[in-house]
């Protein structure tokens, strides 16, 4: 009696040895965590469908700001429809599918995420080039320019996942504890690696250049409310960001700071001893609010952009259908 209980408590009744144990829940905390987890995902993905559907259709929304944002709105996109679901099913503690496909779902998990960190780089210089150098802004950032930034940041992220991972796809078996287990662990090297180049160097990058923003935004804002710019001259815009400039520097801060309080504690288990079963559960913790960033951003879109609005009443209403829909004011 007591090894069939044994037995039903791992992931592998068969393998009494090697199989990991499963995490046992109530019935009821199982079914409001997978009821709780699903929505979050499909919202994710909606919202970001939403998003997607918007800066591709529109011709109105065809910006270099734009573009990055739609490069977000992907990566988000694809957390909610591939990754989330994943997680979910891992809720148990149990991987069933094998080594290989662990290793691909941690490479294609590192690829997103690392990629949501490049177009929030992206996106703060962008900002930084429209805010302090406002005259020669739409000569340095063009739409096609925007797009082989995106392009480069895609492209690196999977090279640079594939370099660090590799030991790991390769060797997968060696870097579990027990059969069923798919935590994404790294070597020494590769996660000092993976939390410098993924953590605090864009962090270090973003902070650095929206303080710089929002110092020359607030003094923008006091030189036009003292009129030192004449109104007379053709030049008073001169060395001034457009209000609509300084209100997409605003609105992407926001998105900014939500990403650092969704990313934070994320990282944070790889400044501390995961030895420990609350270090473990902050981490779990963790990937899930770094999840639920792509689930906020949409809602950030939705609160501070009237075109997000507009564009997601033409679609909910399938107006987006008719042949000349692409060409409808939505600013």
């Amino acid at each position: 009696m007591m090894g069939s209980l044994e037995g039903a408590e791992l992931c592998f009744p068969q393998l009494v040895n090697t199989s990991c144990k499963k995490q046992f829940h109530s019935p009821t905390e199982t079914m409001l965590t997978y009821i709780l987890l699903s929505c979050i995902s499909s919202l994710t993905v909606s919202f970001n469908l939403l998003v997607i559907v918007s800066i591709s259709h529109f011709r109105q929304l065809h910006t270099p700001t734009n573009i990055l944002l739609l490069s977000l709105a992907v990566s988000d996109f694809l957390v909610g429809l591939l990754v989330m679901p994943v997680k979910i099913l891992l809720t148990g503690g149990c991987w069933l599918w094998g080594t290989f496909l662990c290793g691909l779902y941690r490479y294609i998990s590192f690829i997103i995420t690392s990629s949501s960190v490049g177009n929030m780089v992206l996106i703060s210089v962008d900002r930084y080039v429209a805010i302090i150098d406002p005259l020669c802004y739409t000569t340095k950032v063009t739409t096609q320019r925007g797009k082989i930034c995106v392009c480069l940041c895609w492209t690196c992220c999977v090279f640079y996942n594939g370099v660090i991972l590799m030991d790991v796809l390769i060797h997968a078996d060696t870097f579990q504890s027990c059969y069923g287990e798919c935590m994404p662990l790294l070597n020494n090297i590769a996660g000092a690696v993976d939390v410098i180049l993924t953590f605090i160097g864009p962090i270090t990058v973003i902070i650095v250049l929206y303080m710089r923003v929002f110092v020359v935004a607030v003094s923008q804002a006091r030189a036009m409310r003292s009129h030192i710019a004449a109104v007379s001259l053709q030049g008073s815009v001169g060395g001034i960001a457009k209000k609509s400039e300084r209100k997409a520097a605003k609105t992407l801060g926001v998105v900014i700071i939500v990403f650092l309080m969704c990313f934070c504690p994320y990282f944070y288990p790889s400044f501390v001893s995961q030895d420990t079963s609350a270090s473990l559960a902050f981490s779990d913790f963790g990937v899930w609010m770094l999840y639920c960033n792509s689930s906020l951003n949409p809602l950030i879109y939705a609160y501070f952009y009237p075109w997000f609005r507009k564009s997601i009443k033409l679609i909910v209403t399938l107006q987006i259908l008719r042949p000349d829909s692409c060409d409808a004011n939505v600013l």
